[in-house]
């Protein structure tokens, strides 16, 4: 049982399913709380591809050298991307003092400052995940860290396992898929952004058109586009979408693509159709496809990056800075050679990925039936494409585009080869067990099957859904919100969701509420409440009395204070939502938030720390549920509600009129508790089971029990063991239980009851267990 509870701890330590939506200031984000000053402190900042963590770190860069966090006299920023391709050593001296920065004077005193006064130092490795491979991470084997040369990984590694500069600050960015955890022991504080809300997209988009004549028409346009709005949520899909937007409007076009896929063909076509001759159409198009080729080749090996040298062509280089493909950047010059090399890197992720979509489209060499090994939907993806999280989508959408005049202006492939491609696609779709995916690859197949706008692959998608579905702590974003919706309302099946701890927004959460379709949900309170808040405040009253019915909260475990406090919220709400159902319905008959009314176990899981204050503000609300079945205050991290918890929960007793189990187990309760608790368990008129298991009851605790038995005709089961009763509790309880034929079972053993009189009393009542 210990084992496990440290398991349990661990758990809690290491989980981000307790995460919350919190708007956090930049100052804010090296505030960690505890820690000793001579620890090194970790801080990870999380976040899909193209959320915006490099600007992030710009950012912070720029407030430091304006005089913020004045903790650090010295501020390090590595792009890992130009850390991660050459094979070079460094010492940390050369890594600091040579790559990031070169004094023009005293190198070895600042230095030397350095090693003395950690805590006053920043280093910040944006992109962690290009620094690692997906199988392990080296560990710091340097006898003199701070003075030997290492790899890069090596250096890093040291600086994670406080070998190197302990006492400094890290800030790491990565995917949120990235194992990030794996490789850092210890991380003091997490934060994951999410991207822009409805409310930002729409400002991002007003500052992009802002002074063009035709900027009011662009904002109504990519809003009336809801499925490329939904994807405006990740900043730099925002650009691309404003950018196409700007280009259709200048020429006079006012219908947006209506996939992803065709949002990025129209953008390369954009950029690379020729205003000169047929010669440089073809060049184009050769050019495109080697650019393609690069693509897939870095991307096979987790690289975004290459040096200008291994290019294959003058012409291609020229070609994909020329139309932006490509950025130039220089590698770090190493102290040894001091020769400066030059490379290239794609000017984003999601033109690397659309491009290795377009190369496994066009490649003579990539067979037919090899292209299903670049989808995701498998239960065990594949581990080199986890780097390429687009690339199915792309590749679905192109499958499906073979006729479209965009995609042939710059395609040499004929027909026929396309067509089989897609055929092979169906295949492969029709084949899978659809209803057998864990929920990320059900959504990654969903995206799929959307960019490919196939109405048959749509229905059968949507005929093949299992009616329970779960995305319980799966992330949601809204383009994954829009997919789901347009698919979950093809079919004619009724559906049940799952959508705690998904961060679903508000107005996806009402989108999928409101399908007839969807018969009922489950989501987080805060979500619910503030949904329902909304709804009331745009007097939405048919729609809440429909989210009302469909909502699910039956059973509930409050885990954190948090927990209760919207359980508290979502009690008190019930009172404005009766009011505006007999509004709308003219009812004059009371009406009850169903989840309320037909709540039947509620598990509390708070632990020892906020155990107690919990308990206190989970009491007042009890009575709010009539249907209350089963009341479990057992956890493997024991509450600890102590008799004060206890006092309180027997003073509502009376109001707990359907309640059959009541797991009081691990509470540290005393005979001052058990007191209290005995007085008023007659009241519980429909309790069959009491487990009282591992507290601190002694005799005077059983004596108060054994009084009240007799009385308590529906009790079926007492757990009283791992207690303090000696043996005259044990006969008092024995005694009383003959009075008692309604019970069944009372499980008694106790480490101060001696064995031969506990065995004794078994003798005498076979319903005592031991």
């Amino acid at each position: 049982k210990n084992s496990v509870k440290a398991m349990e701890r661990e758990m809690v330590t290491c989980s981000l399913q307790a995460k919350e939506r919190a708007v956090l200031k930049r100052s804010q984000l090296f505030q960690t709380p505890g820690g000793k000053d001579l620890d090194t402190k970790v801080v990870v900042v999380l976040g899909k591809a193209g959320m915006g963590k490099s600007i992030l770190v710009q950012k912070i860069c720029q407030d430091w050298t304006n005089g913020e966090f004045s903790q650090f006299k010295f501020v390090f920023w590595f792009d890992c991307k130009q850390l991660s391709l050459p094979e070079k050593r460094y010492s940390l001296k050369d890594l600091l003092l040579e790559y990031f920065v070169k004094p023009q004077e005293g190198s070895k005193e600042i230095f030397e400052y350095i090693l003395e006064n950690p805590a006053e130092v920043l280093l910040i490795f944006d992109g962690f995940e290009e620094l690692h491979n997906h199988e392990t991470f080296p560990r710091c084997s340097a006898s003199q860290p701070e003075k030997d040369f290492c790899s890069m990984r090596d250096l890093l590694s040291g600086l994670i396992q406080k070998k190197i500069l302990r006492g400094c600050t890290l800030l790491l960015t990565a995917r949120p898929k990235d194992k990030v955890y794996q490789y850092v022991s210890k991380v003091d504080k997490t934060i994951e952004i999410v991207g822009f809300s409805p409310q930002q997209r729409e400002l991002f988009i007003t500052k992009y058109f802002q002074g063009l004549p035709y900027s009011r028409n662009a904002l109504k346009l990519i809003k009336e586009s809801e499925y490329l709005f939904s994807h405006c949520h990740c900043p730099v899909m925002c650009r691309f979408v404003c950018f196409l937007c700007e280009t259709l409007l200048e020429t006079g076009d006012k219908n947006l693509p209506s996939t992803l896929t065709t949002v990025f063909l129209k953008f390369v076509q954009q950029k690379i159709t020729p205003r000169q001759a047929d010669v440089t159409a073809v060049q184009n198009q050769e050019s495109l496809a080697a650019l393609a080729h690069i693509a897939w080749c870095l991307g096979e090996k987790h690289q975004s990056i290459m040096k200008s040298a291994l290019l294959p062509s003058k012409e291609v280089r020229e070609f994909a800075l020329k139309y932006g493909f490509f950025l130039p950047f220089t590698f770090p010059q190493h102290s040894s050679s001091g020769e400066e090399e030059f490379g290239s890197i794609f000017s984003d992720f999601v033109i690397q990925n659309f491009l290795v979509a377009l190369h496994l489209m066009l490649a003579e060499d990539i067979k037919d039936k090899s292209l299903t090994k670049y989808l995701s939907f498998p239960s065990k993806k594949k581990k080199t494409l986890n780097w390429l999280d687009l690339v199915p989508r792309f590749l679905a959408g192109l499958l499906f585009l073979q006729d479209d005049p965009y995609f042939c202006s710059f395609s040499k492939k004929d027909i026929k080869h396309s067509t089989r491609k897609q055929k092979t696609l169906l295949k492969y779709i029709r084949r899978l067990q659809i209803n057998r995916l864990c929920p990320e690859r059900l959504l990654e197949l969903l995206h799929c099957v959307y960019e490919t706008q196939s109405n048959y692959l749509l229905q059968h998608v949507a005929l093949c859904l299992k009616p329970e579905m779960s995305f319980l702590g799966v992330v949601l974003t809204p383009p994954d919100v829009h997919v789901l919706h347009s698919i979950l309302k093809r079919s004619r099946k009724e559906f049940s969701l799952d959508l705690r701890n998904s961060s679903i927004d508000m107005q996806g959460l009402k989108d999928l509420v409101g399908l007839k379709n969807v018969a009922s949900f489950r989501a987080s309170l805060s979500d619910t409440v503030r949904l329902w808040n909304s709804l009331n405040q745009t007097k939405d009253y048919e729609t809440l009395r429909a989210s009302t019915q469909k909502f699910v909260l039956d059973p509930f475990k409050a885990k954190t204070m948090k927990d209760i406090s919207d359980l508290s919220e979502l009690v008190e709400m019930q009172e404005t939502v009766v009011n505006c159902v007999q509004d709308t319905s003219g009812c004059s008959s009371s009406y009850e938030i169903p989840a309320i009314k037909n709540l039947r176990k509620l598990e509390f899981a708070l632990g020892p720390v906020c155990g107690l204050q919990g308990f206190l503000k989970l009491v007042e609300i009890l009575a709010a549920f009539p249907s209350l079945q089963h009341l479990d205050l057992d956890a493997l991290s024991e509450n600890g509600i102590g008799d004060e918890g206890a006092k309180s929960l027997s003073e509502v007793f009376p109001t707990l009129t359907s309640l059959e189990t009541l797991n009081l187990s691990q509470n540290k309760i005393t005979d001052v508790g058990a007191e209290k608790l005995a007085a008023a368990l007659p009241s519980l008129s429909s309790l069959k089971t009491l487990s009282l298991y591992n507290n601190s009851i002694c005799d005077f605790g059983a004596e108060n029990l054994a009084k009240v038995l007799p009385e308590m005709a529906s009790l079926r089961v007492l757990d009283v063991q791992y207690n303090k009763i000696t043996g005259v509790g044990a006969q008092q309880l024995t005694d009383s239980l003959r009075k008692c034929p309604h019970i069944k079972n009372l499980v008694m053993w106790n480490p101060t009851i001696p064995y031969g009189m506990l065995e004794h009393l078994q003798q005498m009542d076979s319903r005592i267990s031991v």
